[in-house]
């Protein structure tokens, strides 16, 4: 079985994360999506960063691309095993349904109102993610929540 972690740093993806850790499946999918993914037009920040010429929105890529490995190898690490990256630019919860076609469950994290049930324990883009994916979902809340019967 494919699972794949949704990786939001909206919301508490180390839930995530720990809610797969310790299960066994055959492939475990790390996901990340930053928003945009299209270049800014030649020059439009020309003179706002720096003398003419000097185009920063290359160095802005550099350190996106650092950010997500950093983020990649916390949640590695947390999981405590090899996994596979995978990093889409887009609109989130577009580019999350749709990576998650090749997955047999996709685990996420209620990112809406803390404490609250239902509807309003989801945020716009969890909520579009659970009415759409193409496979099992397994919501986590976030935070150190005890399973049911213990503690």
């Amino acid at each position: 079985m494919a699972v794949m972690v949704w990786i939001n740093p909206a919301a508490a993806w180390e839930s995530a994360v720990d809610a797969v850790a310790g299960m066994a499946f055959e492939e475990i999918v790390l996901l990340l999506v930053t928003e945009g993914g299209g270049a800014a037009a030649p020059d439009t920040l020309t003179g706002l960063l720096g003398p003419a010429g000097h185009e920063p929105g290359e160095a802005f890529a550099g350190v996106e691309e650092e950010q997500a490995a950093a983020l990649f190898d916390e949640a590695e690490a947390r999981m405590g095993r090899p996994v596979r990256r995978l990093w889409e630019r887009g609109v989130p919860e577009h580019e999350v349904v749709t990576a998650a076609s090749g997955a047999d469950l996709l685990v996420c994290v209620r990112d809406g109102a803390p404490g609250l049930p239902g509807p309003d324990s989801l945020g716009p883009a969890t909520r579009f993610v659970v009415d759409h994916a193409p496979c099992g979902v397994l919501l986590v809340w976030p935070g150190d929540r005890s399973p049911r019967g213990e503690g």
